[in-house]
């Protein structure tokens, strides 16, 4: 009698695969939402320079991406393809990010090139860890439903994750240094890669794939050509790259705005921290999607994320409503990042019934991890040039015109970007309505497959 894959996870299960993104982005927000503040005002690297690095790390995420996503697609271990990389990658990720946030006492080019190296392993190992937290999202269950459901747990996960570290970074920062943000940054990191380290491992041992899908390796030639007529796959890139964008254009200029325009750098853990409200939205995201479409649910998240920057610029310096604004932006956004994560498994089933090639790694790797290192770099290097080109200076009271510059880049850059998101998602529609033939003929398609392989 042929064992049936299960279609439903537990709660536990649930759980442990959303503490591996809950554990990720602990090193992931300290990174999106602190690491230009932290080459400028703790390491003393002039804007223009931190922001070149910046891009220069994009350059790698072209290459690191498809070599990861290939790499998984070519695995075959005892614990799966995607299952290993969460043990093979976590302590190497976990070292460099403590690396990165080091502040060594060296002279001034030798510190550029430290920021530099460690700046791009880091990005190459976490391209390594966060693609398998997509990638075997297609072979957790072969049920639509359960997946987005499993997703909407992981993206509470990041809610949390990204709550402590928004909540605790400056605060602990302060605290552990004394005064000396250097050491207290050394410490903050040290102590949150440990438990990056316990949360992954453990996790590693609950989270199982049980779909199966061929033990037979797909070199990357083959790889690629789940790619060509994919559309659905590439909406998500092209939305998912504007996404990161808009959201680390966002959070990383947030640091500056209140710092500077509003006199007060208390008030970027409060709003932070705040932001993590939108987990509320992401959990009723199964049962929005019970009476609407992903499309609809996915366009109306960057709606509600472009109203809030606008309630934010009419607030002027009134917290109360700035505040208020920028609850319902996040609102927004947690919506529309939560989308595409789930959507690109059903971006790797099109690309499998349209090519015959399951290649979850490449199109996860690209869909997923490459469009959040890609984006939030370009991100970092855009305001970074806008503060330069305005006159920013680290540690120093602004002028009108660098104070106009950090305004500018928090509210407007990011709203045209979240509106460059949005654009491609009213493409996806046809798409979202062919998910239930492709099931259907993937389902008989496999049962087949076994067929002839037990012949």
């Amino acid at each position: 009698m042929k064992k049936k894959t299960k279609q439903f996870l537990s709660n536990y299960e649930m759980f442990n695969y959303a503490s591996l993104n809950f554990a990720q982005v602990l090193i992931y927000f300290l990174l999106s939402s602190y690491l230009l503040y932290f080459y400028t005002d703790v390491a003393k690297i002039p804007v223009a320079v931190a922001g070149v690095i910046l891009l220069i790390a994009r350059g790698f995420d072209a290459i690191d991406a498809p070599i990861w996503g290939a790499l998984i697609d070519i695995t075959h271990s005892k614990y799966g393809r995607s299952r290993p990389y969460f043990l093979w990658v976590a302590f190497p990720f976990a070292i460099s990010a403590v690396m990165m946030f080091w502040n060594p006492g060296l002279p001034y080019k030798t510190k550029i090139i430290w920021c530099a190296v460690t700046y791009i392993l880091t990005g190459v190992l976490y391209t390594g860890i966060n693609t398998p937290l997509t990638s075997i999202l297609p072979t957790l269950s072969p049920n639509p439903g359960e997946r987005l459901k499993a997703n909407s747990w992981r993206l509470v996960g990041s809610q949390l994750g990204g709550f402590i570290i928004n909540a605790a970074c400056l605060p602990l920062v302060g605290l552990l240094g004394k005064g000396n943000d250097t050491v207290g940054f050394r410490i903050f990191i040290l102590i949150v890669a440990v438990i990056f380290l316990i949360i992954t491992l453990h996790a590693f041992t609950v989270v199982k794939e049980r779909v199966p899908v061929s033990v037979k390796k797909v070199p990357i030639n083959k790889s690629v050509k789940a790619i060509k007529g994919n559309w659905p796959w590439v909406i998500i890139v092209i939305s998912n790259l504007f996404y990161w964008m808009a959201y680390t254009n966002r959070n990383s200029t947030l640091v500056y705005y209140f710092t500077y325009n509003f006199g007060n750098k208390n008030l970027v853990s409060i709003f932070n921290s705040l932001a993590s409200l939108q987990l509320f939205m992401i959990l009723l995201i199964p049962w929005l999607n019970k009476r609407f479409t992903k499309t609809q649910i996915w366009i109306a998240g960057f709606s509600i994320a472009i109203v809030g920057q606008l309630i934010v610029f009419a607030a002027g310096t009134s917290i109360p409503l700035a505040l208020t604004g920028w609850i319902i932006g996040n609102m927004g956004s947690g919506v529309a990042v939560t989308m595409p994560f789930s959507m690109l498994s059903q971006a790797v089933d099109f690309g499998e019934w349209k090519t015959g090639i399951h290649s979850s790694g490449i199109l996860t790797a690209l869909g997923s991890s490459f469009c959040i290192k890609m984006g939030s770099g370009i991100a970092g290097f855009i305001p970074s040039m806008i503060l330069a080109h305005f006159g920013y200076v680290a540690n120093k009271a602004q002028t009108a015109r660098s104070l106009f510059g950090i305004k500018f880049s928090f509210i407007w850059v990011s709203i045209a970007l979240f509106a460059c998101a949005m654009i491609p998602v009213f493409f996806y529609g046809k798409y979202e309505k062919m998910e239930s033939k492709i099931a259907s003929d993937l389902k008989q398609r496999h049962e087949a497959q076994k067929e002839s392989e037990g012949e």
